[in-house]
């Protein structure tokens, strides 16, 4: 069963350059193979993103600019994590519980995808979560 000690922080190689620094993802950079990318971003003071899980679906959050904290809970433990740098990201497996919240001003979260959109693939209901991790220990 997964917990939330699989999720792990995934330093991305920073090339240091006078001209600004730059970073790149590649397909030996993440464990999934990406099939989609997005971002969120003009989160409102005190707003919220996440308050679900996937059950098939990987996912690697990164702040791009500004911070955030990203809280994980398997059913059993809870652990905040804080996101404020570029070149680091948070690899979330499947089967995690996620909460976003403390968005910085101007803070950007990039999202890379093991699969695209399907509404089928979330649980967005916290008890639910709750009973399907129990079905499955």
């Amino acid at each position: 069963m997964t917990t939330i000690h699989d999720s792990i922080i995934i330093n991305i190689t920073k090339v240091h350059d006078t001209r600004g620094n730059l970073s790149v993802i590649q397909e030996d950079t993440v464990p999934f193979e990406m099939k989609r990318i997005y971002y969120l971003y003009d989160i409102p003071s005190g707003g919220r993103r996440g308050g679900h899980s996937h059950i098939e679906c990987q996912e690697l959050l990164m702040a791009l600019s500004g911070s955030f904290d990203v809280i994980l809970n398997d059913g059993n433990e809870t652990k905040t994590i804080s996101l404020n740098k570029p070149n680091v990201g948070l690899l979330i497996p499947c089967g995690i519980w996620r909460e976003l919240e403390n968005f910085s001003s101007g803070s950007v979260c990039l999202v890379l995808a093991s699969d695209v959109f399907k509404e089928e693939d979330y649980i967005r209901n916290f008890e639910d979560y709750k009973l399907s991790k129990n079905r499955i220990s």
